[in-house]
């Protein structure tokens, strides 16, 4: 019944029962109020894209449900989180971004152990990450952005979620170093820990994140793209006993909010922008050669930009604007053949611009703000062109004076050739035989008498 434009509110009856679990599915409508608790006997709930406004009421049950899937996002939830989860603590998959809850995450939330999805984003949760949360290890997505979470990035997440593929903190107000825990990520795919308030520097422990050394990973949990914006739903198919996942995420990607969903995992991301991080970047980031893209950008790092970089072959866009990185650009980077966004704009770097390969199709929008850079890029010539152009210029010159030369030696050699041929094809047969200097002479006789005779007569 998704997407059928019905309105109203939902008979609440707790009288109903619901045979044999179903799966209800009643996205993209107008229902409002309060969500009845009968619906907790099913086994998937999707509500998402509707006007419901309660989740207190809704929850908070003396009696226990099997519900796998809740999909409550995209309505106008208010007021804080109920306390009361685990009556529901069959819950799989978990989805109540964009609405408008505030307050804490309760500890009771610890209680969904069974936790492979959990999605909190875009709403007005504020406080420290309940630290019962550290109970779902099983959790392979974790999506808290865009709200105003505080405090350090806790060690648990790597130390207790170590099946994590997708880790998204973008937008709060999380603050302190980035924990060496995070390391223990293995299958940590996309981390996106941007517009926050970290600092110090990048561990050099990132070598350890094993998904991202590895260019392809055979694995279901994959993402495809697709142009929707925000997480949107998550789905659980069981296939002969196995849970199949569907997975939407959104990013900035090339400087634009975009969303990316399986199947066929392309997308491997770090962004770890809008931060104060410090420092230089660690040499072990060219272990990490299934990157797809790497934003750094709008931080304090500063140092050369490490020429292991290059090794990032699978980089489709890399970041690192707005930091204090000095030196010249690396001649690696021409190396990653499909790299399309280049972006190392309002640095200190110096030197000339790499020309080979593809790097020359860079505008030079992803070198402005660096003023001692020169290169055809930018327009401004390095030192030393001027010369060289000077020589070129008398090579040329003295190229063109050659093939002059060439030329009107050979005219002048031509001529010489042309002017013996024809002197000797006339004197030279009547100096070398009588017979033909007789006749000439004889010619030259009869032909004065009769210039002679025609004078006389006039």
């Amino acid at each position: 019944m998704s997407q059928n434009n019905l309105s109203g509110k939902i008979p609440n009856n707790i009288s109903w029962k619901l045979f044999e679990r179903p799966s209800i599915s009643l996205n993209s409508n107008n229902f409002e109020g309060k969500i009845p608790q009968f619906l907790l006997q099913a086994s998937e709930l999707r509500l998402s894209d509707n006007k419901f406004s309660d989740l207190f009421s809704f929850t908070c049950d003396q009696r226990t449900y099997a519900m796998a899937t809740l999909d409550l996002s995209n309505n106008q939830l208010k007021g804080q989180l109920p306390h009361c989860w685990k009556s529901v603590n069959q819950l799989v998959f978990l989805d109540l971004s964009n609405n408008k809850l505030l307050g804490k995450i309760p500890v009771s939330m610890g209680s969904l152990v069974k936790l492979k999805v959990l999605v909190l984003g875009n709403n007005n949760l504020t406080g420290e990450l309940a630290s019962t949360l550290k109970n779902c290890s099983n959790l392979i997505m974790l999506d808290v952005a865009e709200n105003m979470f505080y405090g350090p990035i806790p060690s648990w997440i790597g130390e207790s979620m170590q099946q994590l593929i997708i880790l998204n903190m973008r937008s709060n107000h999380f603050s302190g170093d980035l924990p060496i825990q995070l390391c223990y990520l293995k299958h940590i795919q996309f981390l996106d820990l941007s517009r926050n308030m970290l600092s110090k520097g990048i561990p050099s422990c990132v070598k350890n994140l094993t998904a991202m050394t590895e260019k392809n990973i055979n694995t279901s949990d994959t993402l495809h793209r697709i142009y929707s914006i925000n997480i949107t739903y998550y789905e659980i198919y069981g296939v002969n006993g196995d849970e199949y996942y569907t997975l939407n995420i959104s990013l900035m990607w090339k400087g634009v909010e975009q969303g990316f969903k399986n199947p066929e995992l392309k997308l491997k991301s770090i962004d770890i922008s809008s931060n104060n991080l410090s420092g230089e970047i660690p040499k072990e980031i060219g272990y990490l050669v299934g990157l797809i893209s790497l934003n750094l950008s709008r931080n304090n790092l500063r140092g050369e930009i490490p020429c292991e970089i290059g090794n990032l072959r699978s980089l489709d866009s890399l970041d690192l604007s707005r930091n204090h990185f000095s030196g010249k650009i690396p001649s690696a980077l021409s190396k990653i053949d499909g790299l399309d966004k280049l972006d190392l704009s309002h640095n200190s770097l110096s030197g000339r611009i790499p020309r080979e390969r593809h790097f020359e199709t860079f505008d030079g929008s992803s070198f402005e703000g660096n003023n001692d850079l020169c290169g055809e890029q930018v327009r401004k010539s390095c030192p030393g062109d001027g010369d060289q152009t000077i020589v070129n210029l008398s090579k040329a010159e003295a190229m063109n004076d050659d093939e002059d030369s060439c030329f009107y030696e050979a005219l002048y050699m031509s001529m010489g050739i042309g002017y013996f041929t024809g002197f000797w094809s006339l004197v030279g047969p009547m100096l070398l035989w009588r017979s033909w200097r007789n006749t000439y002479l004889r010619f030259l006789n009869k032909l004065t008498d009769r210039i002679c005779d025609r004078s006389y007569r006039m």
